[in-house]
């Protein structure tokens, strides 16, 4: 199939995608015409459909795969593409892992890498509480590994949740290897469980979209409510250190402004503030040079990055 990062304003396209949002709307003129996001793998594109009720325009709806002839133009400097004709597609017809963004890292070698990592956490409170969800907790391992890590601006794919906390982790046994007054067992547990909250926040692909849940309470506050849910199972788990544990997840942001409840008040969270910030930011940068036919040209202003960026030009 031809993904859609491969698309160029004035081609045709010919293909089978999902629909990820299709809504009606109206033009100035009174005209209805529906907005559509078609999505594969490579990311989501915007289209439209000027005469929805004209032949060779099939119902669909969300979560469809349709295939979709139209031809690709240009509009406020994004590609879209105008729908001319299309039909909903039938099992066999596609492979739904075309559609799904996924990490390009294998997801096992990743988990097993994570799970190695907890085997050497010494401290046994803090082992226990992370083997009761990464290696007991089979309903939390299925969804920590399929989900993401973001809506949109990191690590939005699946496994990107697993991708990201590994990184975070691995940039945390950095640090405690640099700075002897961390430590280690907390940094460590804190990196590991500090977007767990995530796996609720967020709906699983291909709606990758905040749940009601989620809305409300945010990953932060659930992630801390599901750490103390079980260290409540855990005889004897030590006050001190389940209160902070807790303010390291509460504090990962760094910031009122970011959506942390709490700022970081002990070495540890300000630690895994700056791993988790440096890890967001090194993707955000990594994607937006991915996806651009020019990286080595001006990308306009990023707000996670809060500048106008461009790729290096040294070779």
């Amino acid at each position: 199939m031809r993904y859609l990062k491969d698309l160029t304003e004035g081609s045709r396209v010919s293909d089978i995608y999902l629909i990820k949002q299709r809504t009606a709307a109206v033009t100035k003129n009174g005209k209805n015409y529906l907005n559509v996001i078609i999505q594969d793998k490579t990311g989501t594109i915007d289209a439209k459909v000027w005469e929805p009720n004209s032949a060779g325009i099939e119902d669909f709806d969300e979560k469809d795969y349709v295939e979709i002839v139209g031809d690709v133009s240009s509009f406020n400097g994004a590609l879209q593409v105008s729908i001319k004709r299309a039909r909903i597609a039938h099992d066999g017809e596609y492979d739904p892992s075309d559609y799904l963004p996924v990490s390009d890292k294998d997801i096992e070698a990743m988990y097993k890498e994570l799970t190695d990592i907890i085997a050497d956490i010494q401290n046994p409170y803090l082992n226990k509480l992370l083997q009761a969800f990464f290696m007991e907790d089979e309903s939390f391992i299925a969804k920590f590994k399929f989900s993401s890590a973001a809506k949109m601006v990191h690590h939005a794919f699946v496994g990107g949740l697993l991708e990201h906390t590994l990184s975070v982790t691995k940039n945390c046994l950095f640090f405690a290897s640099q700075y002897p007054a961390l430590n280690k067992d907390l940094l460590v547990t804190s990196a590991i469980f500090h977007d767990i909250g995530k796996t609720k926040e967020l709906s699983p692909y291909p709606d990758n979209d905040y749940t009601d849940e989620g809305g409300l309470l945010g990953h932060i506050v659930m992630g801390t409510e599901m750490i103390g849910e079980k260290i409540r199972t855990i005889d004897g788990f030590p006050t001190v250190l389940a209160n902070e544990l807790k303010h390291c997840i509460l504090a990962h942001h760094g910031e009122y402004e970011f959506g942390s409840p709490k700022k970081p008040a002990i070495i540890e969270a300000v630690a895994l503030n700056f791993a988790d910030d440096l890890d967001a930011k090194m993707e955000t940068f990594t994607e937006l040079l991915n996806k651009s036919h020019n990286p080595k040209e001006w990308q306009g202003f990023n707000r996670l990055l809060d500048s106008n960026v461009r790729g290096t030009r040294l070779e």
